[in-house]
């Protein structure tokens, strides 16, 4: 694409409808590409976009087989840019991730080498298969962007987005992610199966040709860049801002909630939110965005009461308390711009 999309000092709050309009024209590219791979899961798709726009992280959690590495791979093909995978298993170890310090006879000292960690999308496949010491070593480089090695910091690329694939906690050979990496991603969703028609057209389609091999980068990381930029400058009304925070408290506070949202998940809500108001060409974020997104970003990091949740329904009992929360908040009918 030749192009140039919206710079940092050409956008501000309230930005012109051009603006607003050329993101909707970009990412529509984008979720063409990641769609024409992955049919009848537009709402996936989506979810990664604004990931990636927000600068956050994507946990895909479901079934093997569904897909979920699929969607990693079609973002990436989608983007011009550097993309690696790691195969998480319980042998992998944290310097396989973020890099050594490798002595060199020649010069007569330790360098760095890079780990999988340094590339703009990073695919960790099955991270709950590995022990929480090697799940950790992603920890810093999801939050500050950058990787600490023998007291030597290394940043990694920008754009930077984390894609991680987990399979359910009740399958044999995983372990639970701990709650600090949980809260490092912006975003938890599930696959599911695909409806019948989708499924028919794969065993089709997929016997002659792998379909990640016909799609071609439509933006380059300048370009990712750029739409981040833009994302930042939507317009967010102190209304909606305390509306936000309003749904946050009322995790901490709620009698089925024993864990509620962290302010890191109140700042990534309102920055998914932003996304996904671009995504709909609007220059605003209303309630609906807000409460769209609520619990996509919150539930992976809320955790109920044991009298709430019992042994096997935690995830029931945090996804009622959500509906419970957005059903009671005041809902801000108008906000002045």
């Amino acid at each position: 694409m030749t192009e140039s999309v919206i710079g940092e000092d050409q956008v501000a709050p309230g930005s012109p409808p051009v603006a607003v309009e050329r993101f909707a024209e970009v990412t529509d590219a984008i979720l063409g590409a990641i769609t024409s791979v992955i049919d009848g899961k537009p709402e996936a798709a989506r979810s990664a976009l604004i990931c990636l726009l927000a600068e956050g992280h994507l946990l895909i959690e479901d079934v093997p087989g569904v897909g979920k590495t699929m969607l990693a791979r079609a973002l990436a093909a989608s983007i011009d840019a550097a993309v690696r995978r790691i195969q998480f298993t319980p042998d992998l170890l944290p310097g396989d991730v973020t890099g050594v310090s490798a002595f060199n006879p020649i010069d007569r000292e330790f360098e760095f080498k890079p780990g999988a960690v340094f590339a703009n999308i990073v695919i960790a496949d099955e991270i709950n298969r590995s022990s929480p010491k090697t799940q950790s070593a992603l920890l810093e480089a999801m939050e500050e962007r950058q990787v600490t090695v023998d007291g030597h910091t290394h940043l990694v690329p920008h754009p930077f987005l984390v894609v991680a694939t987990q399979n359910p906690l009740e399958m044999e050979g995983t372990y639970a992610l701990p709650e600090a990496q949980r809260d490092r991603f912006t975003m938890r969703i599930s696959m599911g199966y695909p409806d019948a028609r989708a499924e028919a057209l794969m065993l089709r389609q997929r016997e002659t040709v792998n379909p990640l091999e016909s799609v071609r980068p439509v933006v380059t990381t300048h370009e990712v860049a750029e739409l981040i930029v833009a994302a930042r400058h939507i317009h967010v009304a102190p209304a909606i801002e305390e509306y936000t925070v309003a749904l946050a408290q009322a995790t901490r506070a709620h009698p089925d909630l024993k864990l509620g949202a962290s302010p890191r998940a109140t700042l990534q809500l309102v920055r998914a939110a932003k996304v996904a108001a671009a995504l709909e060409g609007r220059s605003f974020v209303i309630p609906d965005d807000i409460t769209g997104l609520l619990h996509a970003v919150f539930a992976h990091r809320l955790i109920a009461t044991r009298a709430a949740g019992g042994a096997n329904h935690g995830e029931a009992a945090v996804a009622g308390a959500l509906d419970q929360i957005a059903a009671s908040a005041r809902v801000p009918l108008a906000s002045r711009r």
